[in-house]
């Protein structure tokens, strides 16, 4: 592979900080991590790729997602250095 190839590579990622909650935070064994994936990877992929991982027993089509603190769509855009937080439903009295 040559230098060309690796740069291309390299900027082709993105590192997303991940962190879980509830449930999820049980199943993947940990709060957070930070996750190199691809640069048009969209949240769903993203969920999709974690699940896998981790064998998530929720659906997406369960959870809301939120970027940088913020709720967001499943369809919205991710970039380099983002955080993203699946968030399960909560039940309350």
């Amino acid at each position: 592979m040559s230098a060309i190839d690796m740069t291309i590579n390299i900027e082709s990622t993105m590192n997303i900080n991940v962190m879980y909650f509830a449930s999820l935070a049980d199943e993947a064994n940990c709060q957070q991590e930070t996750v190199s994936v691809q640069q048009d990877i969209s949240l769903t992929e993203l969920y999709e790729q974690l699940s896998q991982k981790h064998r998530f027993s929720r659906p997406q089509s369960e959870l809301r997602v939120a970027v940088n603190d913020y709720f967001a769509k499943w369809t919205d855009q991710i970039n380099d250095g983002d955080s993203v937080v699946f968030i399960t439903p909560v039940a309350g009295g």
